[in-house]
């Protein structure tokens, strides 16, 4: 019983690096796109969920069993509490008649006042000028739910992000981010998500790498996360040292895969394993 194990455990672990080299031998094929190249056609388009197994995409169909929405409804309740000094609440500024939300999601990252901001950090900046409250800490449960809410109220919107005028840096230093080999495994975004979407990772299909259902349940986690702590995820499979939360560099690279995924429609809280 041993010896099947351990025969099984170096078939995976085989397969897995063949799969790896297939990418590399790609990749002294394509080392990048021209400037606004994309790798698929907005046909070609597939949502994470695509990949995911049938299991999986019907818990996340399932309001009642998705359990993002545990964080979508805490975010409801903090999006119409009364909080701060001011006694003011999210819903006082933004509702149906006025600065309604809806559709909001679907452009982050943006540029805020000459830098690059995701929708978290946007949530911050409204907490802290708007309502004296002290911002929440990144990939807090409260900052994540509130995230998730505001996400939720444009599901099924399809993502529409800008790289024209300011955001323009901010996206060329994203693409240099996504093609560049980091770790001791020496590897880069574009080789699992571009040349080798749809194939097994252990017992997993690597996806095309699109944003649209984040924030995300993550069931190894058991938790909300963001894109920033999945790009962290990803680092740690590589071997590299991940960037902090809130990352400028994260926020650049968020943009990046978030233009290559205009289009698609937003599902947010996607369950993912």
């Amino acid at each position: 019983m041993f010896f099947i194990k351990k025969y099984s455990f170096t078939l995976i672990f085989i397969n897995f690096f063949l799969l790896l080299a297939d990418a590399l031998i790609a990749s002294d094929e394509l080392t990048s796109y021209n400037d606004f190249e994309k790798p698929y056609e907005k046909s070609e388009l597939k949502s994470g969920s695509y990949f995911s197994r049938e299991e999986t995409r019907a818990i996340e169909q399932d309001e009642f069993e998705n359990p993002g929405m545990i964080w979508v409804e805490r975010g409801s309740e903090l999006f119409n509490m009364k909080m701060g000094n001011k006694g003011g609440s999210c819903f006082s500024c933004h509702n149906k008649d006025n600065n309604s939300l809806y559709g909001v999601a679907t452009s982050y990252p943006k540029v805020y006042k000459n830098k690059l901001i995701n929708l978290e950090q946007k949530i911050n900046i409204c907490l802290k000028n708007n309502m004296s409250i002290e911002p929440y800490l990144l990939e807090s449960d409260n900052l994540l739910s509130l995230s998730s809410f505001i996400t939720y109220a444009s599901k099924g919107l399809p993502m529409n992000v800008s790289i024209e005028g300011e955001a323009e840096k901010y996206f060329k230093r994203g693409k240099e981010l996504y093609f560049e080999r980091i770790g001791q495994m020496n590897l880069a975004c574009y080789q699992c998500h571009d040349n080798l979407a749809g194939n097994y990772l252990r017992a997993e299909k690597i996806s095309q790498g699109h944003v649209n259902g984040f924030p995300s349940y993550l069931m190894r986690w058991e938790k909300i996360a963001s894109v920033h702590r999945r790009f962290q995820f990803c680092n740690n499979q590589a071997r590299a040292e991940p960037l902090k939360i809130g990352h400028k560099d994260y926020n650049a690279l968020q943009l990046y895969i978030a233009w290559r995924g205009n289009g698609l429609l937003l599902e947010s809280p996607s369950v993912r394993r």
